[in-house]
Order: structure tokens, then sequence, then C-alpha cells
């Protein structure tokens, strides 16, 4: 009988195999591993050094850990997308859109530079030669694709918009550590801190703390916290109290705007009367107006008497309203759209509370207009005319409004043909 075969050899040189290849495996293991370490090491210590570099130490009193949370938000994007808050990039931006063209010319943030009236200054300012630089938080409270598209007309005229929130000390600190600006934008008021006032025309003598809506007693209460600001630190401020203001980008939330949306559309519209039947007017103030009595403020305004939080005497405080002095029915603002847009609105008029908001909103504007001559020239049908204008063609609707148009005016003119 034969013996079996001989196997040990065989199981040897599997076992040493085994053991060459767990070795192998153990050292690419280590090599891999130091590797990975040396690598992240290496990344960690490029963005401790980006961060060195574009973000020089803040003031100690600025510490808090919402502040290194944001500093960090903002450090990471700086990094990884490139121009971000604090980049070599970004400072070129914001140096270039804040330089005055102009001799004597100033140095200006403007803050809500994405919203309507803030656009609008922003371009008037940079047109006549003051160097601009906007900073806005693009909030929700209404469509941000339309405050992008104005930070996009920004752009186009070279005023670069900062992306970022008021309330955020150091992104402020940084802006005017890269920029010495000589003046801010950064106080609008309302004509709706009047109130329940039934003096008519609203003077800025006339009371102010009855509000009749949540608005405007906030707004009330940031004139109250200016004046407290005026009084402990010396800071010279300006408030400005708007009449409804309207026109080319304007607002989706105010009545003109979605009056034209809703009468496009074949949607009923709101209209208000008083309890006693009568039709609400307001003065309703094209922007350009506004901007001119923004400029015309900003031009008469005195410097701060405050330094290192010190008051050293006593500083400029003022608030103007800045209004058409005309008021006009609610009914003849939609009469005018209608004929503008062609188009019959479908008006759902309802009856205000007699404790509602108050029927009429006339400003005296005296005051304005003695300190910087501030007076309005447009009327609502040249400035609802513009609105359209711009309105149909933001939104792309210019053709089927033409064509609208054009069969009323053929049914016109067929209906007088067969008469």
């Amino acid at each position: 009988m034969a013996s079996p075969p001989d196997t040990s050899k065989t199981i040897k040189l599997e076992r040493y195999n085994s053991y060459l290849r767990r070795v192998n495996s153990t050292k690419l293991l280590n090599a891999s591993s130091k590797l990975l370490f040396r690598a992240t090491l290496l990344v960690a210590l490029v963005l401790i050094f980006f961060f060195t570099i574009n973000y020089p130490p803040l003031s100690d009193h600025m510490g808090g850990g919402a502040h290194h949370v944001h500093t960090t938000h903002n450090f990471l994007s700086s990094a990884f997308y490139g121009g971000g808050v604090g980049g070599t990039a970004w400072e070129k931006q914001v140096r270039h859109s804040s330089t005055p063209k102009r001799p004597n010319g100033m140095s200006i943030l403007v803050t809500g530079a994405a919203g309507f009236v803030g656009t609008h200054c922003s371009l008037a300012l940079k047109k006549r030669g003051d160097g601009v630089l906007g900073l806005d938080n693009f909030n929700s409270y209404y469509d941000p694709s339309l405050k992008r598209a104005r930070q996009a007309l920004l752009k186009r005229h070279e005023v670069f918009v900062v992306e970022g929130d008021l309330n955020d000390e150091p992104l402020l600190t940084k802006l005017f550590d890269v920029v010495p600006f000589t003046h801010s934008i950064d106080w609008a008021s309302s004509s709706s801190v009047y109130g329940l006032n039934t003096e008519n025309p609203f003077s800025e003598l006339h009371r102010t703390d009855q509000p009749a809506s949540l608005y405007a007693a906030t707004k009330k209460a940031g004139e109250e916290i200016a004046h407290t600001y005026n009084h402990i630190y010396g800071l010279a401020l300006t408030g400005l109290r708007f009449f409804t203001v309207y026109g080319p980008w304007g607002r989706p939330d105010m009545a003109y705007f979605f009056f034209t949306k809703d009468i496009l559309q074949g949607k009923p519209i709101d209209v208000y009367k008083t309890v006693d039947d009568k039709e609400v007017a307001r003065d309703f103030t094209y922007i350009d107006d506004v901007v001119k009595g923004c400029l015309g403020a900003l031009d008469t305004a005195e410097k701060s008497t405050g330094s290192g939080g010190k008051k050293k005497g006593p500083a400029q405080l003022r608030i103007y309203n800045l209004g058409n002095t005309s008021p006009v029915p609610v009914g003849k603002l939609v009469s005018i759209l209608e004929g503008l847009l062609g188009t019959k609105a479908k008006k759902h008029v309802i009856k205000m509370p007699r404790n509602g908001d108050v029927p009429y909103t006339h400003a005296n504007v005296s005051l304005a207009y003695k300190d910087f001559g501030y007076k309005p020239t447009t009327d609502l049908s040249s400035g609802l005319r513009k609105f359209v204008k711009w309105y149909v063609s933001y939104y792309g609707i210019e053709t089927r409004v033409k064509r609208e148009m054009d069969i009323n005016k053929k049914g016109s003119q067929q209906t007088e043909e067969s008469g």
C-alpha cells in the first residue's frame, strides 16, 4: 500500500506567504496612516496660515461664542470659496467700491443696499462720484430674487454689496478697518408713526405716541432709540419719514405693486373705504423724489460729537417728512393702473374698522424744504407709467400686455366703425 504524499512543505510555504502578506499589510497601513496624518496636518497649517493673514486679531471687548462661530463661518467660506469676507479679493472690492471719484467726495456705507430705497440711493450717490459700499442680509421678508437682481444692477454700476448682517459686530469692525467711511445711511422711519393722529397735513411737530399697528410701533421705537444714542454718545442722526414710496424696482408688498400683479392675473383687489364710505387717500411719493430728499439730508448732515463712547457736546438730531404733499385716493391709483395695463380691475371693496389705520396720510414737508430744498415734482400718472414699464419688462410680460392692449384697441375701433 502506497504511503500518502508529504504535504508538510506545502503547508509551511503557505503559512510563510500568509505571514508575509500580514506583515506587508501592516506596513502599508502604517505608511498610509502616517501619510494621512501628515496631509491632515498640512491642511490644518494652511488653514491656520490663511486665517492669520485674512483675520487680524479683534479687540478684546468683542469676544463671545456667537461672534466666534460667525467668524469661523466666514473664514471657512473664504478658504473654500475664495474672495470671502476678509480675503484679499474681498478687501479690494470693498476699497474700490468705497473710493470717491470726485474731489471731496463722500465714502458712504449704505445699509439695506439691496432694498428698494437703498438701491436707488446707492446708484444716485455713485453717479455723482461718491464712494458707495452696500450692506444687506438678503432676508426673505419678500422675494430675495428681486434683491439679488438689484444687487446685480448695482454691480454693473461698480457698487459692491457685502452680504452680512448689521448686528454682526466683527464684520462691521472689519469694514471700518478697511474703509474710513465718512457717512452711513441707516435710519428710515415712516409716516405710520403718526398713528391715530387726525391732524392733516402731518407735521414733524405732531404727536407720534398713538401707533395704530405693530409696524408703526417699531418705527416709533427706532426714533426713540436714535434719540437716546444721540443724547448719550453724541451720534449725529437724521431720520426720514417716508410716505408710500413707489417706482421701478419697488417692494412687492406695497399696494401699487400687488395691484398691478393681480390686475394682470385677473384676480380681485381689495380697495378700502372708511366706515363713512369715503375713499382712503395716500401721499404716493415717487422714488426719484425720495432719493433727492435722502441726498439732501446727507449733504447737510453734521459730524458726530462723540468719540470712544464719550459725548463731547450736543450733536445734530433731525427728523423729516418725505412725502408728495398731495394725497391721492386709492381709487385713482387703480384707475391709472387700469389705463396703463389695458385691463379692468376686479375690485373688492372693504370698509375699514373705525379704530383702524388713518384714512389719509398727507405730509407737510416745509421743514425739509427749508433745510435742504426738498420738493417732490413727480405726479402719480408719470410715476406709475415708469413703474409699469419696468414691471412688464422685468417679469417678461411685455409682449402679452402689448397684445392685450392691441386687442382692446382693435375692439374699440370695430365698435366705432359699426356705430
